[in-house]
């Protein structure tokens, strides 16, 4: 029941913290965060799961009962935890902590609301990484939309309600594709009794769907599979289905953008992993060219729009455009190094998107800008800050001893050598290629804001950092290096969790 006590702590703190009076609500949050955080970690300590969820592995705190039946269909209450599911939670709670310390400067008007919705997000988002029955994970997927379309909305900048609304469309929208598309494939497959993962994905590999409206079972899964890859491509987001979010980051507090880019992103990509890539690898293979295509189109054109932005927040929103690129390759490729390398990015630039928007945030509290032209000099001004901004720049540009350093070779090595993929080769060269562009828009900025004599063209007065600002900035910074020097901490729990998808599994 560890998995309940986790979602139960933030779920009931979310209530609690919304009735607490202002003045003390950000730090109950703030300890109300640490018990799931410290129960993550003791998961993590404790994991003895071993495979994939739904390639008949060995489930870690796994716990299932009887929910709903509708018409032959049953509905559990299902969750349990893999190599690929565990990494997830636990960038979650750390997150969300995180996410709450740095609220407590910015955020001055209905502290309670607020806090109680951060809380909200993380109990739903250990159910989308821990939920193994559809219809629950579905229940999860959907409620995290309404505590981040609120963040934006009421405490968001200028344009806040025409970025919240954005947001909610884009995503509720695909979520309809990929609801419909996924039930689809369950009533065309006839010997599903249940919307369980495992028991549906078992049902795929087997045999695949019998047929559905007119379609034969071939042609359904081809149909569905596109379905729910358009559905999580917007969550994700990649090109063409990536608007929303520079607006959306843009508008949102600092602690939204936080938990926005380093966990609400890759929801999408775990979905992407746990459902197409795992469930449908006929139609990997045939789709694979097209797949590799678009990643790379994101990798270099969402660089090259952010090598446009003067604005510090567009710059690091469009930079998640091109990182979650690579995690695409890296799926795409079916090797053990690209799966794997692609799940280790999605915690990688968790933790160094949540680095960077937060320091970021820092700049902006003090400041009250974040063009790159109203401002030089805050070097002199907040060393701490400012260094641990330049670090985690390093970090995106994959700098050796940093967890961007370790996610990208592994994503590089699985997709070059990748048998699946036609043109491997080509498609890694130029995914490379964006390392060049990151570079270069990242040492832009930073040369404009961060060097050269102190300028600042609005009426404030700079100075060091908050200490808690810099305690925060510094525990994202350590785990960057932590998993840059040592990538086997989670790597290796990955590649268990991945080997039964890219080598066919044992059902």
């Amino acid at each position: 029941m560890m998995i309940e006590a986790l979602i139960a702590v933030a779920l009931i703190g979310a209530l609690v913290t919304f009735v607490a009076p202002n003045r003390i609500a950000g730090k109950l949050a703030f300890a109300i965060s640490l018990v799931p955080a410290a129960l993550s970690l003791w998961l993590f300590a404790a994991f003895d799961g071993s495979g994939n969820a739904l390639r008949g592995g060995e489930l870690a705190f796994e716990s299932q009962a009887a929910w709903l039946e509708i018409g032959d269909y049953s509905i559990s209450w299902f969750v349990g935890l893999d190599g690929i599911s565990l990494p997830l939670v636990v960038l979650t709670t750390i997150l969300c902590t995180l996410a709450i310390v740095s609220s407590w400067t910015p955020i001055d008007e209905r502290q309670s609301q607020f806090y109680g919705l951060i809380l909200f997000i993380e109990a739903m988002l250990i159910g989308v990484f821990s939920a193994l029955d559809f219809f629950l994970w579905f229940v999860f997927w959907e409620a995290v939309l309404i505590p981040m379309y609120l963040l934006i909305g009421i405490w968001g900048g200028p344009r806040r309600k025409y970025a919240a609304i954005k947001f909610f469309v884009y995503t509720n929208v695909a979520s309809l594709v990929m609801f419909g598309s996924f039930v689809a494939l369950v009533f065309g497959l006839g010997d599903v009794t249940s919307f369980a993962l495992p028991e549906v994905a078992t049902a795929m590999l087997e045999g695949g769907p019998d047929g559905l409206f007119g379609l034969s079972g071939t042609t359904l899964a081809s149909v569905v599979f596109i379905g729910l890859f358009l559905g999580f491509a917007v969550k994700v987001p990649i090109v063409p289905f990536h608007t929303w979010l520079p607006d959306a980051h843009v508008e949102a507090p600092t602690p939204a953008s936080i938990l926005l880019a380093g966990v609400l992103l890759k929801m999408g990509t775990y979905a992407l992993l746990r459902f197409n890539f795992t469930m449908f690898p006929d139609q990997v293979e045939t789709y694979a060219v097209p797949i590799a295509a678009i990643a790379v189109i994101s990798v270099i054109y969402g660089a090259m729009l952010a090598l446009a932005q003067t604005d510090l927040k567009r710059i690091v929103a469009y930079s998640s455009v091109s990182s979650m690129g690579y995690v695409i390759l890296g799926l795409v490729a079916y090797t053990q190094f690209g799966v794997g390398g692609a799940t280790f990015q999605m915690i990688s630039h968790g933790l160094i998107s949540g680095l960077m928007f937060m320091a970021v945030g820092v700049i902006y509290n003090a400041t009250h800008t974040r063009m790159v032209t109203d401002m030089s000099g805050l070097a002199d001004r907040m060393p701490i800050a400012v260094g641990v901004l330049i670090a985690g720049a390093f970090g995106y540009m994959g700098l050796p001893l940093m967890s961007g350093f370790a996610a990208e070779y592994f994503i590089f090595f699985g997709s070059f050598g990748s048998e699946l993929l036609s043109y491997s080769a080509l498609f890694t060269s130029l995914a490379m290629f964006g390392i060049v562009i990151v570079a270069g828009y990242l040492l832009f900025a930073l040369q404009r804001t961060v060097f050269g004599p102190y300028r600042l063209e609005t009426d404030y007065e700079v100075g060091r950092a908050p200490v808690h600002d810099v305690a925060s900035l510094l525990v994202l910074l350590g785990l960057v290096v932590l998993l840059g020097v040592a990538p086997d901490l989670i790597f290796d729990m990955i590649t268990d969790a991945i080997d039964p998808i890219v080598q066919g599994g044992d059902l």
